[in-house]
């Protein structure tokens, strides 16, 4: 891609030219990207931002965790967050982390701090740009039930600062503008005992390991609970724990999982993911919503075939 490397402005971080996406997602699949971006600070990104051609695509990824990319990879500039912006700090009962710092470091920081209140985080795969995005949650706490502010810049390099509600987070969503890109987040907490924190922590991580699967390539959670009721039971109901198509399968462990058991390509999670919508619909359940992001090109696969096992 040296013709669009050409036309992008100098930076302090790292551009790579064809970069291996499916190295940078849990699931291991999806094809490049033309150009991948690591920002060296929120400064590095905002100038970047500012010069950048405004006809060029521009994506954020963090960890990708919840995260596929499709086999045809991203067009224009893929912009990798948690290389280089992975600082955090605190002020009394408020963490401030930037928004590539991982979900569990921050849980971590909190409670080598006294800080309580964010022991969740430490039961979410990803970081803390990817639960803004998307009000990322698990074990009866959410990202909008402790963010105060998050701040960013917007595709053009303009500084932006926004409350939850002026994000409009809600179960598993944010209406923030897709062109945002946060770069930060405050976090309240509450004064608490590290050891104490620590055991709770301990306890979600258990919970954790004893309900999803593990040592496995996966996505995380791949549907949003729809209102009532849980994804993982309607999918069972329609009979697709096990269900398969090419090398994706639904994880036998839970069934809201999909899981690359080797060599799987990106439509054939997709199709997978698909195929169980369908099902559950069939079988007179809701519409499943992806919580799994969908990014990228597609191409054009050969047939594959469902082996329900």
């Amino acid at each position: 891609m040296t013709s669009l490397l050409s036309r992008l402005p100098q930076v302090r971080g790292d551009y790579h030219s064809a970069a291996a996406l499916a190295q940078h997602t849990w699931f291991g699949v999806g094809g490049p990207a033309d150009v991948l971006f690591c920002p060296l600070d929120t400064d590095d990104l905002t100038a970047f931002l500012q010069a950048c051609p405004a006809d060029i695509p521009v994506t954020v990824i963090g960890a990708g965790s919840n995260l596929l990319v499709r086999d045809g990879g991203v067009a224009g500039v893929v912009i990798k967050m948690n290389t280089h912006l992975t600082n955090i700090s605190h002020s009394g009962t408020q963490i401030t982390a930037q928004t590539g710092a991982t979900d569990a470091d921050v849980a971590r920081y909190a409670q080598k701090a006294g800080i309580g209140g964010l022991e969740f985080l430490i039961g979410i795969p990803g970081t803390i740009g990817g639960g803004l995005r998307m009000n990322a949650g698990a074990y009866g706490s959410e990202f909008k039930d402790v963010t105060v502010t998050a701040t960013g810049v917007t595709r053009q390099g303009e500084k932006l600062s926004a409350t939850p509600v002026q994000m409009g987070m809600a179960y598993r969503h944010s209406a923030a503008p897709a062109d945002w890109i946060f770069t930060a987040a405050t976090l309240q907490g509450y004064a608490d005992d590290p050891a104490t924190i620590k055991a709770r922590m301990k306890e979600i991580v258990t919970s954790r390991g004893e309900a999803q699967p593990r040592g496995v390539r996966t996505g995380g959670s791949t549907f949003a609970n729809p209102e009532g009721t849980k994804a993982w039971q309607e999918i069972d109901k329609a009979g697709c724990r096990g269900l398969q198509i090419g090398a994706a399968r639904v994880s036998d462990k839970h069934c809201n999982f999909l899981i690359n058991t080797g060599g799987a390509t990106a439509r054939d999670i997709e199709t997978l993911g698909e195929t169980v919508r369908h099902r559950v619909q069939e079988n007179g359940g809701p519409v499943l919503r992806w919580e799994i992001r969908r990014i990228g090109r597609d191409i054009t696969p050969p047939d594959k075939t469902e082996v329900p096992q």
